[in-house]
Order: structure tokens, then sequence, then C-alpha cells
């Protein structure tokens, strides 16, 4: 019998008696009352609270709506890459960053090159992999970079991660049992005439490093790993130098040995890499005293880029009194050689992605001085390039529209 149904028989039965017969048909329904609560109502509850848990074990007892969460996306390599350098600090500020961007809408730039580890060693986002976050190289210059990414696919801009490798003064602090030593002191960190410390090429686990954070980069969206400073040091007191994991050893036996390293881990992932090199390895058969060699980096990378800034070669060169006043020749003369060495590999100038200069040294750069330099590279049949500005400046006359 219910409660309510209690109720119902007492208001039927107090409308039809009075007096004494009430007043004992009260203390009876009171006393049904409490049997009905002692008995009836722990049940109910047990009841109720089962039906909760078992609402629980199902997962049912709160609708939880997730986060949206960006989706990383790649985009395929362009057949011709026209790109522009962006530093972390610049794509961190959006303010700045979106001029560059508009830059790539408006013209035929159609991918940027984004620092993901700069000459400073530092990492210029938040890692999601604990290994390398353990490493503490990180700084977030870049707070939005899922954010970045997405919006640079969005716009069809090739988004380019950029790692310097082996110039690194923050790991030599912090792992100095990698970096290269003082010949006179071997407990004391090696500097080069700007200041700045080198980690040794032969150091395997600097190796592993910097495969690491090109995978962290591929895995938040970049769409390619490019490698630069992958080279012995170049500047300083050479005399007093020494290199503790590849002392006594051929450096560009050492450097090849990286390259393949690199290649051997991205190729299987399929991940686009490329490396920057010196510009003079086009022309110079030897290694330069810095372990690079052209071949060596054709047969490992995806791309190779030469870093052939016309300010960049000595006076003198092919009887350039001053070759930065002479950017088309420059970069004709050097590159025509790199397509030759390319082409007797079996390779095509489509490996071949130099970077150009768009920055005042050794001459006031012009747009039509730029222009001159992507006009060499048209006459040679090599239709992609990297502008490098260290400012982030770009000299938007240089450029064709869009719309050209």
């Amino acid at each position: 019998m219910s409660l309510e149904k209690i109720k119902k028989i007492t208001y039927s039965f107090l409308n039809r008696k009075s007096g004494s017969t009430v007043i004992i048909f009260s203390i009876i329904v009171s006393l049904l009352i409490a049997i009905f609560a002692y008995f009836y109502i722990p049940k109910m509850a047990a009841e109720s609270y089962t039906q909760g848990d078992e609402i629980k074990e199902k997962g049912i007892e709160e609708i939880v709506i997730p986060e949206e969460k960006i989706v990383v996306s790649h985009i395929e390599t362009p057949e011709a890459v026209k790109a522009v350098y962006m530093s972390s600090w610049v794509a961190g500020t959006k303010s700045i960053r979106d001029k560059i961007i508009l830059l790539a809408e408006e013209t035929e730039v159609n991918a940027i090159v984004i620092d993901v580890k700069d000459y400073t060693g530092k990492i210029s986002f938040t890692p999601k992999n604990g290994t390398l976050l353990a490493y503490g190289s990180s700084e977030r210059r870049i707070a939005d970079i899922d954010e970045l990414i997405e919006e640079l696919h969005s716009k069809n801009i090739y988004v380019i991660g950029r790692v310097a490798v082996f110039q690194d003064p923050h790991m030599t602090k912090t792992h100095p049992e990698y970096a290269v030593k003082t010949a006179s002191n071997k407990d004391l960190v090696w500097k080069d005439d700007k200041g700045i410390s080198w980690l040794d090429a032969g150091a395997e686990e600097v190796w592993e490093y910097s495969a690491l954070i090109g995978e962290e980069a591929y895995a938040r969206g970049f769409d390619e790993i490019n490698y630069d400073y992958i080279r012995f040091p170049s500047d300083g007191n050479m005399r007093d130098i020494y290199f503790p994991y590849s002392e006594g050893k051929v450096k560009s036996e050492v450097m090849r040995g990286y390259f393949e390293f690199l290649k051997m881990r991205f190729a299987l992932q399929e991940i686009p890499t490329s490396a920057d090199l010196f510009g003079m390895v086009t022309t110079n058969k030897d290694d330069l005293g810095i372990g690079q060699l052209l071949e060596h980096g054709l047969a490992n990378f995806n791309f190779v880029g030469p870093m052939v800034y016309p300010s960049h070669y000595p006076d003198g060169w092919n009887n350039f009194s001053n070759p930065a006043d002479h950017p088309y020749d420059v970069i004709k003369l050097s590159m025509g050689p790199a397509i030759t060495r390319a082409e007797a590999m079996g390779l095509t100038r489509d490996s071949l992605r130099p970077w150009i200069q768009d920055f005042n040294l050794g001459a006031t750069y012009t747009a039509e001085m730029v222009r001159a330099q992507i006009t060499a590279l048209d006459d040679l049949g090599i239709d992609s390039w990297m502008i490098w500005d260290p400012s982030n400046t770009y000299t938007e006359g240089a450029l064709k529209k869009e719309t050209e």
C-alpha cells in the first residue's frame, strides 16, 4: 500500500466520522504511516541508489562535451616552393606575422620557413613528446603554434620547420659533455668569434635529439623539416679546439654519417626533409673545413638549400671585386655547377632549393637586386627558392603578384 493511498483513505474516513472514533482512527493511521516509513522508504532509496550506480557504470551520469581539437594535417610539397623565413619571435607575434602571411596571400610566395629551434638552442614551443620535454629546452615563443599552422594550411601555405642543430649554447650548458671544448683545457667549452658555443657533430646523442625535434615538429603539422647548422664550426680560434666525439675523424665522413642517420629516420616515416649548406659547396669539391659536401647532402635529403647569398662570397670571387653588387651573376655561377653535380648523381635540379638574399650586406639590396637572383634561377631552370632576411621585412616589389 502506498503512502498516497493511505492519505486518501484517511481523508475519506474523516469526512464521514467525528468524535472519539476519529481520534482512534487517527492513531491507527499514524501507526500505518510509521510502518510504511520503516519498511518501504529504505527499499525505495536503495533502489534509487542502485539505479544511480548502474548509470555511472554505463557512463551516462553526465554528458561531457569534448573540447574542439585541431586535426593535424599536412600539405603536399608544391612543385615550386617559393618561401620566406619567419623567426620564432615574429611567428609568436600575431600583429607582425600577419604581415608576412598577407605577403604570401598576395604574391607568388607559397611557403614559410619558421624557426622550431634557432641558434640559441631554444625550441620555440612546448613539445608534447615527454622525452623531448625533459631536456628543458623549450621556450614558449609561439604560444599558438597549432593554431598558426592550421591558419597557414587553410590559406594553402606550405609550412617548413627550421632546426638549427650543432650551434646550440643552451645544450652546451645543460649537457656540456656534448660540447666542443678548447684543446688547451678540455673542461672548458669552446666558443666561436660571436661567443656562441657548439655541440660536437659526432655526438650521436645529439643526432637523436635533433631527430626528436624534427618528429615533434612534423607531428604538430609542419610539412617539412629543414636542418641548418649541420656542420663543424668555421670561425673562432681553430688552433685551440677539441672535439670529444669526433677528434681525429674525417669531418665530411662524420657529417655524412649524420645525414644518413636522418635519412633513415625520416624516410621510413615519409617526412620531407631539407638541408641548408654553405653556398660555396656548389663550386668547391672539398668540405670547406666544416664537413659539408654537396653530394652528401643531395644523397640524403629531399632538398638541398645552398646559401648562395652574394654578400657571403669573398672579394675577388670570379673576378668580382664585390660579389654583393652582382646578384644575378653570383647566383648563376654558383648554382650552375650544382645542377651539373646533381644530374651526375641521377638527380634533377628539382632537388635544389637555394637560399637567396633580401638583406643589406655588402650592398643595399633593392627590389631589382632581389629579383635578379630569382631571374638567374629561372634562367637555370630552378623554380624553387627561399628568401632570407633576418629582420623578416621582405621587399614586396621583388615578388610577383598572385594574379601575375
